[in-house]
């Protein structure tokens, strides 16, 4: 009897629609669409995203591996087919690593500073007759000239190890590279991140849910399209926390320590390190080791420097709005019912709430389960307006299984592509339906099991997700 060899028919369509969607991606990419037209699109490969997640359940185990790799190949090389569509920050970046290259400090001249003249190039900084033209967004030096970083005239805002990643790229990429360099980095990291969370998963859950990643259509545009450096730090919050579920406190605490210093963000997720430990021994391993990490990636650039390495950080939250509620955007829920002055505590609060009860009750063997509550809820309370910094979320999405949370990741983005079309109405009505989509499936699989799921942590998360067995993914 010979042995069919006919892939099953799950693995056909699956194929099919990845096809697809890394075709959609590339004609979005190559398009010249923008804001809510780019948007859009983008929902549309969502849609595609979604239904080969889908479809993936029914994949038979033997093939889920190889299938999740090639998709992932396809989709994150779809955004190396422009220059950065929806963002300008790889342009910084790439500034920053030539300034170091050069031996400058990059906290201590911003881009329009004439100290660092020397260095320019037509690239990053346009003659006069490409500056004229209209809808070009370069941002006007004053001199004739013009440059196609944004916010030319404050300093850089990027950690330490953000900024050792700027330099290491441009040192390694070939002369006149210009944006590629900084994409292909990230594109590697994007698949390193596919890699690590396929390690993790093939452990303790099921390895299908590493699509939820490796597929989505954020990875393609805002990780590898226009390289953003929080796929660095994703790849090393995933890793800490790998580490931290193995009881690698430490090490697990170092990373950690890593991924705050390459974008501040992940210092969000220590409530979720340290679910479930309660002896002192423990909980200090992984907060001094996080903090020491931090201050020595600090320290070089601290003793290099003439000015303060926070750079412009205190100005882009008065800019963006945290510090005033009623100046922009953010807190847009929690101004739904509440004054305006009430939104920043209130939104501090609910954090340090939800932080501490994922500490209390959390899994210590599923880290990633309590910082997926905990970062989750900040977007929430907070309603970010850049569509990148959800990245950390998908990644967590990936190892917890917990898909309503993806919804997040899409109000992102239509805060960033359609706010400035709609207002605060845009953002908030997306931010409320994904808020609304999280407490629905939340309260349904609370009647379905009879307990709360909640961070799925202490004795119920446990019994909820035994170790090797598949969390709910897309159920």
């Amino acid at each position: 009897m010979t042995r069919d060899r006919r892939l099953p028919f799950p693995v056909l369509v699956t194929a099919l629609l990845l096809s697809f969607l890394t075709a959609s991606l590339v004609l979005l990419l190559r398009s010249g669409a923008h804001g809510t037209g780019f948007l859009g699109g983008y929902a549309g490969a969502w849609a595609v995203f979604a239904a080969a997640a889908l479809v993936l359940r029914r994949v038979p185990r033997r093939h889920v591996v190889p299938l999740v790799l090639a998709g992932a190949v396809a989709v994150t090389a779809a955004g190396l087919v422009a220059a950065p569509r929806t963002s300008t920050d790889s342009y910084r970046y790439a500034w920053d690593g030539r300034v170091q290259a050069a031996g400058v400090s990059p906290y201590d001249h911003a881009p329009a500073d004439p100290a660092l003249g020397g260095l320019r190039d037509d690239w990053l900084f346009p003659g006069p007759e490409e500056c004229g033209r209209d809808g070009s967004g370069l941002a006007p030096l004053g001199d004739g000239r013009c440059t196609r970083i944004n916010r030319p005239a404050v300093h850089t805002i990027y950690p330490p190890v953000a900024e050792g990643w700027f330099l290491l790229v441009h040192v390694l990429s070939p002369e006149d590279s210009r944006h590629k360099g900084l994409q292909v980095a990230s594109a590697l990291l994007a698949l390193a991140v596919t890699g690590l969370l396929l390690g993790v998963l093939r452990r303790r859950g099921d390895p299908r849910r590493a699509a939820l990643w490796a597929w989505c259509p954020a990875v393609p545009v805002e990780a590898v399209d226009n390289a953003h450096v929080d796929v660095l730090a994703v790849l090393l919050s995933v890793g800490a926390l790998a580490l931290v579920a193995r009881r690698r406190h430490v090490t697990g605490g170092v990373l950690l320590g890593l991924a705050v210093a390459a974008k501040l963000l992940p210092a969000v997720l220590l409530p979720g390190a340290l679910s479930g430990l309660r002896r002192p021994r423990a909980v200090a391993a992984v907060t001094l080791a996080a903090a020491a990490t931090v201050a020595l990636a600090y320290l070089p650039y601290v003793l290099l420097s003439d000015g303060s390495v926070l750079g412009y950080l205190s100005g882009y939250a008065q800019e963006e709005g945290y510090d005033d509620a009623g100046a922009g955007g953010r807190y847009a829920l929690l101004r739904l019912v509440l004054p305006d002055a009430w939104a920043l505590p209130a939104a501090v609060l609910g954090i340090v709430a939800v932080s501490a009860a994922v500490w209390w009750r959390g899994d210590p063997g599923r880290p990633w389960s309590g910082a997926l509550s905990t970062i989750g809820t900040a977007f929430l309370l907070l309603t970010p307006g850049y569509s990148w910094y959800a990245l950390l979320l998908i990644a967590l999405v990936a190892l917890d299984g917990r898909w309503e949370w993806l919804g997040v990741a899409l109000a992102g983005a239509v805060a960033y592509l359609a706010g400035p079309v709609t207002g605060i109405a845009g953002p908030t009505a997306a931010y409320g339906a994904a808020g609304a989509l999280v407490c629905a499936v939340w309260w349904a699989r609370r009647r379905s099991t009879g307990r709360s799921t909640g961070p799925r942590g202490g004795r119920a998360g446990r019994a909820e997700v035994a170790e090797g067995s598949p969390a709910p993914y897309l159920a």
